[in-house]
């Protein structure tokens, strides 16, 4: 089962990655390029000195049947081109947030509404007050859709997402998918 975890540049996608898979990640960081630094908008991101120039992967068994299998998009405008290709035949997303930069996750929500991916909104937690009414409110975000606070760093709370995002797709009505033929969720 494929998982999208997308969302502004520095919000913590491949630290995600990182705390909950059960593999070693495959991750495509590479050192921030004077380049790179002119062309990307690091507003809000200091001593960041790496970047996903592709994407981040990792893996979570659920049972001998049944694995989710997690993509970490980059959150850099110049990589969205490849946001749609992630998503093609993703069950759900992850829109991973910075509280103090909201507004760098609406694309991440605009592309996900256009490709019909259903999806969660997780705050991460950089030591701020967790708002959750503003947050909704900023993002123009449907009732339905769950809002949590997490901290990427942390197994647990990564995992909590990983859970909250598989309910929701439940409470959607959907009782079992079917990827390649075979039911992936019953």
């Amino acid at each position: 089962m494929k998982i999208v975890i997308v969302g502004g540049f520095g919000v913590g996608k491949t630290t995600m990655v990182r705390s909950v898979s059960e593999i070693r990640p495959l991750d495509t960081e590479a050192t921030m390029t004077q380049e790179g630094l002119r062309v990307d908008d690091l507003t809000g991101v200091t001593g960041k000195t790496t970047t996903t120039v592709a994407f981040d992967f990792g893996r979570i068994s659920i049972d001998a049947e049944h694995v989710l299998y997690l993509f970490g998009a980059p959150g850099q405008e110049r990589f969205w081109f490849l946001w749609d290709r992630l998503f093609s035949g993703a069950l759900g997303a992850i829109v991973l947030l910075d509280p103090l930069r909201i507004s760098d996750s609406w694309y991440a929500i605009d592309r996900l509404e256009h490709q019909r991916v259903p999806f969660v909104v997780a705050c991460n937690n950089f030591g701020g007050a967790f708002h959750p009414d503003r947050i909704r409110d900023a993002l123009d975000l449907d009732a339905h859709v769950p809002l949590m606070e997490c901290d990427a760093r942390s197994r647990g709370s990564s995992r909590d997402v990983l859970i909250t995002l598989v309910e929701h797709l439940f409470s959607r009505g959907a009782r079992s998918w079917t990827v390649g033929g075979a039911a992936v969720l019953s």
